[in-house]
């Protein structure tokens, strides 16, 4: 154990043995210096705090404090009492010397202490630590809005939104224990006062009785040892006490407490004219004696003076300053005028708009965790598709119903759904049970039926086999599902690059290689987005350049290069649609109907597309579809599997009927798969 840590416990073992055991009035003395050494150290480590919470050891600190007090009272008592008044050098120097050794005055000053200490500081730091209490708790739900607000605005980092939530959590914990350790500097100042009065009743008992003093000799010994002994106890305390009212009336500043005094009370060096004048006028017209009030008149002018031509210095900088600025300032001025409308033309990428009766879902002081769930969403879909969702603006919109929301991509509504919050949505498992009765409803992420039900019903319909699942998590999977269906809508160029810069910190020759030659910023995020569009992560973008620097140089067709890219992430692609080794059901495109979409492919110098007559291609799209709809009803995902010549053909053939269909070629599975056709698609 550290020697600093072990020097703390055996303090507090002292304290137990104070309370205890009679010590020599040599170590009284000793302690006592050490009490006043603490109170001290203590109110100068509060004035040079800038916040509270650099100082939060100090409600721990001044409930060992004040036992530590309340200990050194009982010896100091037990040796007035017990000692026939040998008390200790410093409690007879306090006694004697600094109450000039008479009791009467020692008694009016200690009884001045303690008002003082009890009345107007400890009263009002109780008041302070029991009000900033309550304020800093009622303020702790606004703040985590805030936080969350600057973290889906992408404003602050993840580490930094957990730091600054433990500083609200440090806050409330630091005011709520201030509001219970000033408890204890109230019970030290009715401690102080009640030890007194007992020192003096029994030490008049003592003296008279055990010691055959006279009633006055007996009142001025016991009368001056008491006295000194408050004086040297109650002077720390009203230290302590004064540390309390500044920890607690404590605000955030750039300072400590010397410098901000400072600054703020010379701010306005005219006013020290003002005061200076003021005291100079009452030297002459009052008896007071002239050359204290003109010495401080003086001094106030003369302060006022160098403080004003200072200010004055430091306005002319601030000038130059301002004017070098103003160029470079003008044209963002103009921008921010009241004529211009250019910040009307910001479109928000992805929105979230929701009725008056959804705003639970947004309010924590409600219990909503919308915001959080919206950075687990940006966290998740990072993850999984590799790409950085831009920032969710969340907002209410009086213009819809109460119960419904709204997603808008790029300011356009992609979806919409509606909400009870204070219903479960359940989702039959196939077979229906009459007795779970609710609302019909559609899931709105997947589309299928489903029924809002009271919370009662719950635990029936999870043993009934229903997926049960609330609100929140309803919303939030739709959300989730919106934006992997638009992800090709949301990484731009601007998106691309800043992918290419974060890849570049790891890969720089690999990026060197790929952009900006032979392949731009932009072919890359049409590579991307080819990507994103049929659902394939872009996380391993390593992977995904070197393909790029492979066939870059070879031909700037975007779709071909795609196609190169997916044979690369064939281990990847495979995992997604046949994880852990099982076997993948398929069906199979007719060599006939490959043949005929090849033959239809038209090849220009901007790319290739399929020049088909629209019966042909009506049929094959029927026939598909039949092929899906038979392989869903045997309760399989449909795949659609092709030789790598017409895969991006066929997609683009299918896509505008059936886009949750994924495509697959031969060369986009690993060897090691199973494959197993569920059907074939052919030309009649």
């Amino acid at each position: 154990m550290p020697l600093k840590d072990f020097s703390i416990l055996l303090g507090v073992i002292m304290i137990v043995i104070m309370l205890i055991i009679p010590l020599p009035t040599a170590v009284i003395d000793f302690l006592i210096i050490i009490n006043i050494t603490f109170a001290l150290l203590i109110i100068l480590v509060s004035m040079n705090t800038r916040e509270p919470l650099q100082f939060s050891i100090f409600p721990t600190l001044l409930l060992l404090v004040t036992l530590f007090r309340l200990g050194l009272n009982v010896s100091t008592t037990r040796a007035i009492l017990g000692n026939q008044g040998d008390a200790g050098n410093v409690i007879d120097t306090f006694g004697d010397f600094v109450v000039g050794g008479n009791a009467l005055v020692g008694f009016v000053v200690f009884v001045i202490l303690v008002v003082i200490q009890f009345i107007v500081i400890t009263k009002g730091a109780e008041r302070v630590s029991e009000v900033g209490a309550r304020f800093t708790l009622d303020a702790m739900p606004g703040k985590q809005m805030s936080i969350d607000a600057d973290l889906n605005a992408g404003m602050i980092s993840d580490q930094e939104a957990k730091e600054r939530r433990k500083k609200i959590e440090n806050e409330a914990d630091f005011y709520g224990s201030m509001d219970g350790a000033s408890k204890f500097v109230k019970g030290d100042a009715i401690a102080g006062i009640v030890i007194v009065i007992i020192n003096i009743i029994f030490g008049l008992v003592i003296g008279m009785v055990q010691e055959g003093l006279p009633l006055d000799e007996a009142a001025n010994k016991y009368t001056l040892l008491t006295v000194g002994d408050g004086l040297v106890s109650q002077i720390p305390a009203l230290l302590i006490s004064t540390a309390t009212g500044i920890v607690v009336t404590r605000a955030a500043s750039e300072g400590n407490l010397g410098h901000d005094i400072t600054k703020q009370l010379l701010a306005y060096p005219k006013m020290l004219y003002v005061a200076g004048g003021t005291i100079f006028a009452l030297g002459v017209f009052t008896p007071i004696d002239m050359f204290v009030t003109t010495t401080i008149a003086l001094l106030l002018a003369t302060g006022g003076f160098f403080l004003e031509r200072s200010a004055g210095k430091e306005q002319v900088l601030a000038d130059m300053t301002a004017e070098t600025a103003e160029t470079e300032e003008q044209g963002d001025e103009e921008m921010k005028s009241p004529e211009s409308v250019v910040n009307l033309l910001q479109v928000d990428p992805i929105e979230f708009e929701f009725g008056y009766g959804l705003i639970p879902l947004a309010d924590a002081n409600q219990g909503g965790d919308l915001l959080d769930r919206v950075v687990m969403i940006r966290r998740q879909l990072a993850l999984e598709m590799g790409m950085i969702v831009p920032v969710i603006r969340i907002r209410d919109n009086i213009q819809l119903q109460p119960n419904e929301y709204s997603i808008k991509i790029k300011g356009n509504e992609v979806a919409k759904g509606e909400l009870l919050l204070d219903h479960f949505m359940a989702m039959s498992p196939g077979v229906e049970d009459e007795s779970i009765k609710g609302i019909e409803t559609v899931e709105p992420a997947f589309g299928l039926p489903a029924l809002w039900i009271a919370e009662d019903l719950k635990e029936q319909a999870e043993l009934s086999g229903y997926t049960v699942v609330d609100p929140p998590s309803v919303v939030s999977t739709h959300l989730t599902e919106v934006i992997k269906r638009h992800a090709h809508e949301l990484i731009g160029r601007q998106e691309t690059k800043q992918l290419v810069d974060h890849l570049n910190e790891s890969y720089p020759t690999l990026v060197e290689e790929v952009t900006p030659s032979p392949l731009s910023t932009g072919e890359i995020q049409k590579v991307l987005a080819n990507l994103l569009k049929e659902k394939v992560s872009i996380r391993n973008l390593p992977m995904i350049f070197e393909t790029l620097a492979d066939y870059g140089s070879m031909t700037k067709d975007t779709d071909l290069i795609t196609e190169y890219v997916r044979q690369s992430l064939s281990r990847q692609i495979t995992k997604q649609y046949a994880p852990d080794g099982e076997a993948l059901h398929v069906i199979s495109v007719s060599g006939n109907v490959e043949k005929m979409i090849a033959d239809s492919v038209q090849q220009t110098e901007h790319g290739a597309f399929i020049n088909m007559d629209p019966q042909t291609s009506q049929s094959i799209i029927e026939n598909v579809m039949k092929e899906v709809e038979r392989m869903q009803e045997a309760g399989r995902m449909p795949v659609l599997l092709c030789s790598p010549a017409v895969r991006m053909y066929v997609r683009h053939l299918i896509e505008r009927y059936m886009p949750q269909v994924p495509v697959l070629s031969f060369n986009e599975l690993e060897p090691t798969v199973e494959v197993q056709s569920a059907g074939v698609v052919n030309a009649g």
